[in-house]
């Protein structure tokens, strides 16, 4: 592996529980759902570590991350510098509200950990993005905890959500079936979902036809 390209790299780089838990379980998804070749855009990067995990292992893929926090971006750099990837581009400052994106096609995107830390509105922005930017067939791939059917799938989600909207009241837990119903609007359609540890589930959008103009 190449070496780190300076010192002030190590120390640049954020290190999240969080990521480090689900980055492998994520990773096991993509690997089967994302294309071999072409262009992944990640909504809300974050410190980095998972766009650094994915990249290293899915080398036949260019990693496009974003994060809103423009004081995350030197972490994310850092990661991608000191695992010395070359498949992973400098981050950009993406508000998913703001159209147009600064990226007008992606192969594939990837949000982890957004839909619920955000207002609704966010989520309405991302899959209208998603919607225009993604090829046919393409997939848009988010992870999370939600409700099913109007209901927590355990008492822990529960606890979370409450403490959620006690941070943010627009914030929350979203429900599966209302994520689909704004998703299917811009074309694309729940094609798989994949339970994953601590309550959380993967979800597999994928592009069946072009989005209202």
């Amino acid at each position: 592996m190449p070496l780190p390209s300076s010192v002030e790299d190590w120390d640049a780089r954020e290190t999240a529980p969080s990521p480090e838990r689900n980055k492998q379980p994520i990773l096991e998804v993509l690997a089967r759902v994302l294309p071999p070749r072409g262009l992944v855009l990640e909504i809300g990067s974050g410190t980095g570590q998972h766009v650094a995990h994915f990249a290293r292992a899915l080398p036949g893929l260019v990693f496009q991350p974003s994060e809103i926090d423009l004081a995350r971006h030197a972490s994310i750099k850092a990661w991608a510098a000191t695992e010395g990837l070359s498949n992973v581009r400098p981050p950009l400052a993406i508000d998913v509200t703001e159209h147009p994106w600064p990226v007008s096609a992606a192969d594939a995107v990837v949000c982890i950990n957004v839909i619920h830390i955000s207002p609704w509105e966010a989520t309405l922005a991302l899959m209208a993005g998603a919607g225009r930017i993604l090829p046919a067939g393409g997939v848009l791939v988010t992870y999370g905890p939600y409700r099913r059917g109007g209901a927590h799938t355990s008492p822990s989600n529960e606890a979370f959500d409450a403490g959620l909207r006690a941070r943010n009241p627009l914030w929350g837990v979203r429900d599966i079936d209302a994520v689909a119903d704004v998703a299917c609007r811009e074309g694309l359609l729940l094609h798989e979902i994949v339970p994953m540890p601590a309550n959380n589930f993967t979800l597999v959008w994928q592009k069946s036809r072009p989005g209202p103009a």
